[in-house]
């Protein structure tokens, strides 16, 4: 049973990756493929850390910083639509504000 738990966070990893690389039209599925990586991190940590016999506490420290990043994530994401009109990223420069 834990390696095919093991298999199935890894696969939600790599496919976050992929997902990110390959789809960066727009920044809302640009975020939601890093919210991807973030579970498949998660639960590939949480897999490690009963493995070895840790304490699965630590990674609510992982958590807690992907909840930052989800939070300034969609902020962005509210200010460029607003600023811009739409999440498209080629319609923008990102340097330019």
């Amino acid at each position: 049973m834990m390696s095919q738990s093991w298999l199935v966070s890894v696969l939600i990893l790599m496919s976050g990756i992929i997902s990110f690389v390959l789809n960066q039209g727009h920044l809302l599925n640009s975020l939601l493929s890093l919210e991807m990586i973030a579970v498949g991190v998660y639960m590939t940590l949480s897999w490690i850390f009963i493995g070895l016999g840790y304490e699965v506490y630590y990674s609510l420290y992982f958590l807690i910083m992907v909840v930052c990043e989800g939070a300034m994530g969609l902020s962005l994401l509210v200010i460029m639509s607003f600023s811009h009109g739409s999440d498209y990223m080629d319609s923008f420069g990102m340097l330019v504000w």
